[in-house]
């Protein structure tokens, strides 16, 4: 096979030398394979096997679990610190725990691509991780319809709540208003206030997908925001 694009999402100790590792594949979508001997001190695919950093690979096998042939690093690594380092970690644990293994998602990979040098930009990092909620939300079938259930348009002056169901808005007087849903509709995630209803709707979509398990980069971010606001106070 041809070098595919790559990024590693995931990576944990197996046998004595070697790792099991979750990856984002351009036109592969998620693979699940076995780097052998990478975790060998000596190893030159050691160092090249990291999160965030773009990759070359090749493997072999048919079955869910490959094995690596081909390691090889195609640039650097996104230079991520602090919350943008969380938000990284976010978006790795959310593509492991529901994309489904080799299924292609090929927008998915440019979102996250665009998203890893967004990271580093506190500004640009609420739409970069939308951009990426969204596109995996659609290609799982779960994409919000900024409609009412039966395809009907938002009234503005309404208030409402996304109902995963029918992946489509109900009323509701504690949600959100309707003139900001037709927003969120044009994809307009930059303007003033609009950061906070975005991710409270891709996080209404997400969670019956994700169940009962708390994603631990989530707590990590709010453990991070409490010792900030300790500091300040």
């Amino acid at each position: 096979m041809q070098p595919a694009p790559a990024y590693l999402l995931h990576k944990r100790p197996y046998r004595e030398t070697s790792a099991l590792v979750e990856l984002l594949v351009l036109g592969h979508g998620r693979v699940r394979a076995v780097a052998r001997g990478v975790q060998r001190p000596g190893s030159r695919s050691r160092s090249t096997l990291q999160p965030f950093s773009p990759l070359h690979l090749t493997w072999s096998g048919n079955g869910e679990l490959k094995r690596l042939i081909l390691i090889e690093s195609r640039g650097s690594a996104a230079m991520l610190a602090g919350e943008g380092l969380l938000c990284g970690f976010y978006a790795n644990e959310l593509l492991t725990r529901l994309l489904p293994v080799e299924l292609v998602a090929d927008d998915v990979f440019a979102f996250y691509a665009a998203a890893l040098e967004a990271f580093a930009r506190p500004d640009a990092r609420a739409a970069a991780l939308r951009d990426i909620e969204l596109a995996l939300l659609d290609i799982l079938g779960a994409r919000p319809r900024f409609t009412t259930p039966q395809g009907g348009e938002l009234d503005p002056h309404g208030r409402y709540r996304l109902e995963p169901d029918s992946c489509a808005f109900v009323p509701d007087a504690r949600g959100i208003d309707g003139r900001t849903l037709r927003l969120l509709a044009s994809h307009d995630w930059q303007s003033p206030g609009l950061s906070g209803p975005a991710k409270a709707v891709t996080r209404a979509a997400l969670a019956p997908l994700l169940g009962n398990r708390p994603l631990r980069s989530r707590e990590l971010m709010q453990q991070l925001v409490l010792r900030r606001r300790q500091q300040a106070s």
